[in-house]
């Protein structure tokens, strides 16, 4: 089976599994969306949306941001790890988006990327989630699940990006990201499926005896 038939498969039934794909990071404007992903590195959704309720009543915008010290902003995201890092980062990025922004979150991928914290893939969550641009973003469990289901062989996320974004449509970039990261969650995690044992690594593997491309 080539890699086109296997997305043929796979986009579908995403779909019916997930027909509607909520943000699972709590936020209110591209600001607190871009510091809640920021977060999220190396880090659960869940524990996120537990600390930024605390962070945000402090500061949620970066003119009050920016008046936090950072060893303050350190001491309420510490449960999310990394702390010291992520703190600058969200102390310096604020500075620079009040300075060269007026306060706003660019929606230009090369602008948000030069951000202290801000890498390829948290822009393309920003862009995809607060923007509604089309962008693919791949983390590393994306790109376990692509190739799990043999639709890259990438070494690394961004070539796994490229791969998915010539296997889909533009349209279905933003919410096929949220389903891939749904599905593995609820049934083909890394230890929980070793390729064949969830619903759609059993229908691949059965559609045509799994025929590689």
């Amino acid at each position: 089976m080539t890699r086109k038939e296997r997305a043929s498969i796979i986009g579908p039934y995403l779909d019916r599994l997930y027909p509607t794909t909520p943000i699972p990071l709590d936020h209110k404007d591209p600001y607190t969306l871009l510091i809640a992903v920021l977060l999220s590195a190396q880090c659960t959704d869940k524990r996120v949306n537990q600390i930024t309720p605390s962070l945000f009543a402090c500061a949620d915008t970066p003119a009050t941001m920016v008046r936090l010290p950072v060893a303050g902003i350190e001491s309420i995201i510490r449960p999310c790890g990394l702390a010291p890092r992520k703190a600058r980062a969200i102390s310096e990025l604020s500075w620079i988006l009040l300075n060269d922004y007026g306060g706003e979150v660019p929606a230009d991928a090369d602008a948000l990327e030069a951000l202290p914290g801000v890498g390829h893939k948290t822009a393309s969550v920003v862009l995809a989630q607060a923007f509604g641009q089309a962008t693919f973003p791949v983390d590393t469990h994306i790109h376990r699940l692509a190739k799990r289901w043999r639709l890259t062989r990438g070494r690394n996320v961004i070539e796994t990006e490229n791969d998915l974004k010539r296997l889909f449509p533009c349209e279905r970039w933003n919410r096929l990201h949220l389903q891939i990261i749904f599905y593995g969650r609820e049934y083909c995690s890394a230890r929980g499926c070793d390729g064949k044992r969830c619903p759609l690594c059993a229908l691949l593997n059965n559609s045509a005896n799994g025929r590689p491309s």
